[in-house]
């Protein structure tokens, strides 16, 4: 059977293959959060810039202007050869919306799979229903061809009606982290609710602030328990392709130095 068929047997029957209660039971877990800065990175090099300023972690992507799509297996291939942390891929075939056809599935799970077989770390996925709830049988899905890679859900948590519902829907299905603004502009603005994510999570989850992190502001998040700090590291002022800055990334780092 070839792997397009084979991820369609799967994706189509994954409902009948896992009982939720059984899944949730599975993937219940409390997390003990380190402080980790990842670096969003829309070029292999800017991914080796994130690792030499210091990065514990890279999210690859690509067309940024999209908010952020599935960068090219080349790219890929070649990050996993550069770096020595972890790689995290952006798993999104398109911009545009969170509601994904069966067809668009597919594509995301032979995506997760290829990552998977390279050697990356984990993979970075989201999926909304119609009514801007979370898509927990794609959810699901993704997370479990994604295992043992962990997972963690983007931004597309930020479109959400109800962020604490979604977030209990993401945690049954068994993603390790929250990538989120606080559903605002920006996490300076949103603070509120990430300090409210962080205290509904209670550890079962790590709440990862993004958007607008800056050397500036990284220390406003740590009082209110976030652990997990999200950031291209790139000059906004910068024409043409912004490429993320070894400075950018070693000034967060250093106001970070001797938390836990």
């Amino acid at each position: 059977m070839t792997m397009s068929k084979t991820v369609a047997v799967v994706t189509a029957n994954f409902k009948h293959t896992l009982k939720p209660s059984i899944f949730r039971g599975f993937f219940y877990f409390y997390l003990m959060i380190k402080l980790t800065v990842e670096c969003c990175a829309n070029s292999v090099q800017s991914a080796i810039n994130g690792q030499a300023g210091g990065a514990q972690r890279i999210e690859l992507c690509a067309n940024l202007e999209l908010e952020g799509t599935t960068p090219s297996a080349a790219a890929i291939c070649m990050a996993r050869e550069a770096l020595e942390i972890d790689l995290f891929v952006l798993i999104r075939p398109r911009g545009g919306d969170f509601v994904y056809s069966e067809l668009e599935l597919e594509e995301m799970i032979q995506d997760i799979e290829f990552c998977k077989e390279i050697g990356c770390d984990g993979v970075v996925i989201g999926a909304l229903n119609e009514d801007l709830t979370i898509n927990e049988y794609q959810t699901k899905a993704m997370v479990q061809a994604a295992h043992p890679m962990q997972v963690t859900f983007h931004r597309a948590f930020d479109k959400v009606e109800d962020p604490f519902q979604a977030m209990q829907s993401i945690i049954d299905c068994g993603c390790q982290r929250i990538l989120t603004s606080g559903q605002a502009e920006n996490a300076i603005q949103g603070i509120k609710v990430l300090k409210e994510l962080v205290k509904k999570a209670d550890s079962r989850i790590s709440i990862m602030a993004g958007g607008g992190i800056t050397a500036v502001n990284v220390l406003q998040f740590y009082p209110i328990g976030v652990r997990e700090f999200h950031l291209s590291g790139t000059n906004k002022k910068q024409s043409g392709l912004r490429q993320t800055q070894v400075k950018n990334i070693e000034e967060v780092l250093e106001n970070l130095e001797g938390l836990e």
